[in-house]
């Protein structure tokens, strides 16, 4: 039911909302075989965005394409793109299968995936109770499992972590890249960097509906350098003999210790001992992502400054780099998997008949 490209692509994309611009001229690509994280804080257009690529907003210029076609022209979308914005399109008296045996039918795929995918997502203990009952982790689990019916090439997703506890978070994370690996594609939005690092591999980061940067998570790792701190007998004495041998990026702390950048602890040691100088104790630090993140989307919420000054505000200099699968498969509609989606389930899975989920209390 698609093309095969499975590429996601938001061009110029802008919104704006009377005098309010949501949106602000976004531009990135998603790439199938890929977890693409869409970082920014709450507010920051990653909502409206999604609702625009999903077709449920209409942009004011610019485009979002799904295999190279609007939304609207995908013809059964709900085959190629599978989304979940919210947990709550649920009838609180419809139990879980059969919530999902309306959208099956509405999609045309037989009842048998309802079923699989109960079974995926840790349900099938679950499946004839009424989703009012349920928790918000259980909720998650059963908008995720609505959005897999159509086995979807596309996997859109706004803060699916959400409600989750530990164990469900952890399966969460398996699943997406395992998806990930069979050659689709994957957009995770998020407000934490911390709560998908280890989920993604490229990252697009926004505030105040603009880009801060979008590129690999590892060249973004890789534009903060680690720093070492070294305790020393003479800090004095050491910044002078560190800063003769070449390294400039050199200053004491207050806590008396020497902060240094873009050296190793061998190269220090070496330093060190050469200038006679006793060392008791040095400590590398590496580069904190989460702050980064938090540099990166300040200007959002500069104090006292008016939504649309915020917008023009001058954005931050971009880091370096701006701008084979797993056993088993994925089943395909119609197919009888011999396990769901892995041969070998991840951390969290629930076979039919354990009690425990993945999103919490039941």
């Amino acid at each position: 039911m698609h093309d095969g490209s499975g590429r996601i692509a938001v061009q110029n994309l802008t919104k704006q909302f009377g005098a309010v611009t949501a949106v602000n001229n976004l531009s990135f690509t998603v790439d199938p075989g890929s977890v693409t994280g869409f970082l920014g804080p709450n507010g920051a257009g990653k909502t409206t965005t999604l609702r625009m690529l999903l077709g449920l907003v209409t942009p004011t210029s610019g485009a979002a394409t799904i295999n190279g076609r609007p939304h609207s022209q995908l013809g059964n979308p709900a085959r190629v793109v599978g989304a979940v914005l919210e947990n709550e399109g649920f009838h609180p008296k419809r139990t879980a299968r059969n919530h999902l045996r309306v959208y099956a039918a509405a999609i045309g795929v037989p009842d048998q995936r309802v079923d699989e995918m109960l079974g995926l997502v840790g349900l099938a203990p679950a499946a004839d109770r009424k989703a009012g009952g349920f928790s918000l982790g259980m909720r998650q689990r059963l908008a995720l499992a609505t959005a897999l019916l159509g086995d979807p090439q596309v996997l859109v997703l706004d803060e699916p972590s959400n409600g989750l506890d530990p164990e469900g978070i952890a399966w969460l994370r398996t699943f997406l890249r395992s998806f990930a690996q069979q050659g689709r594609t994957v957009l995770v939005s998020s407000h934490l960097l911390s709560e998908v690092e280890q989920t993604i591999d490229q990252v697009v980061i926004v505030s105040a509906g603009m880009t801060r940067y979008y590129g690999p998570l590892e060249q973004l790792r890789a534009s903060q350098q680690s720093r070492v701190l070294v305790q020393s007998a003479d800090a004095n004495a050491l910044v002078t003999a560190l800063r003769e041998a070449g390294l400039n990026q050199v200053e004491p702390t207050p806590d008396g210790r020497v902060a240094v950048s873009g050296a190793t602890v061998q190269q220090i040691g070496d330093i060190s001992a050469k200038a006679s100088i006793a060392v008791y104790g040095m400590q590398e630090e590496k580069a904190d992502l989460e702050q980064l993140f938090f540099q990166l989307t300040s200007p959002q919420y500069g104090a006292g400054a008016p939504y649309q000054q915020q917008q023009q505000q001058q954005q931050p200099p971009p880091p370096p780099g701006w701008g084979g699968p797993p056993q088993g498969g994925f089943p395909q509609s119609g197919q009888q998997p011999q396990q769901p989606y892995q041969q070998t389930p991840p951390p969290g899975f629930q076979q039919p008949g354990q009690q425990q989920g993945w999103g919490g209390q039941q």
